[in-house]
């Protein structure tokens, strides 16, 4: 396993957990959030009980030159990254016209844009050495067209696709690449797209079991994991049904996530005088 993993999202949820299960592992960690206080008090318990150096670095993924700023930082600290966790991520849902569109936006700059560039602005240095190793966080979501959904299930889409394609260039050259794709986990996912009516399946784990899982087949060498049995089943079907179909019936699974309008007043009869 690489030596020093830079973990986006390590504030909280999923990223916390990769921080916690890589720095007992034996790892320097880069923890990189928008949360300066969460990430020092993070980096202090895992200096504290594991012995590992752990790094800070307040970065809002949303912005622009994000992934170019982080670069900077880890050259001025003489840092170099040798297993990137692109793990930052978050979405919306409802009906799109309704969504704000600045609000896609940024999801579209931390899902995909920060993720690619990132991964861009690292990677090289990992083929230099010889090793190194990305996991990409991308959702059970990214397996069907997801209404309600469409702009984050789009986006974990790309995730998953850009994933097993950078596998193909990479795994004789000495880099491992990963893509997990994890049912509803236990986060602020839920508190941030504002309803917990988005788990759709109904179940949520926590992100202990999908990170261990996730460690264990980035030393196995796999292409990308589900974590659950359930979830591994809908993935490996679903795509085997007519894209239309599975549209279709994805829309009335996540149609719950939506506010019933409100009730159109009676028309006034109107009355001769």
């Amino acid at each position: 396993m690489p030596r020093t993993a830079l973990i986006t999202g390590a504030s909280s949820g999923l990223g916390a957990e990769f921080a916690a299960q890589l720095a007992a592992q034996g790892h320097d960690v880069v923890l990189v959030a928008r949360s300066a206080d969460r990430l020092a008090a993070l980096a202090e318990r895992l200096t504290a009980e594991h012995g590992v150096r752990a790094h800070v670095l307040v970065q809002d993924l949303a912005e622009p030159d994000a992934a170019h700023r982080v670069a900077g930082e880890l050259a001025g600290r003489g840092l170099s990254v040798d297993l990137l966790v692109n793990n930052a991520g978050f979405g919306t849902c409802g009906r799109f016209e309704e969504i704000p569109a600045a609000r896609d936006h940024d999801q579209l700059m931390v899902n995909v844009v920060a993720l690619v560039d990132l991964t861009h602005q690292l990677l090289p240095g990992m083929l230099a050495r010889g090793h190194g190793a990305v996991v990409n966080v991308a959702s059970n979501a990214g397996f069907q067209p997801s209404p309600y959904f469409a702009v984050y299930g789009a986006a974990k889409a790309f995730v998953l696709n850009f994933g097993l394609a950078l596998r193909q260039e990479y795994r004789r050259r000495g880099i491992r690449v990963l893509t997990l794709c994890p049912g509803p986990v236990e986060t602020a996912f839920f508190d941030t797209i504002g309803t917990r009516k988005a788990a759709v399946t109904g179940s949520m784990t926590t992100p202990e079991p999908v990170v261990r899982a996730t460690l264990r087949a980035l030393d196995r060498d796999r292409a990308w994991i589900v974590p659950g049995f359930g979830n591994a089943l809908g993935a490996h079907l679903t795509p085997r049904r007519p894209r239309t179909l599975v549209a279709a019936l994805a829309e009335r699974v996540t149609r719950k996530v939506l506010t019933p309008p409100a009730a159109t007043p009676a028309p006034q009869q109107e009355h001769a005088a």
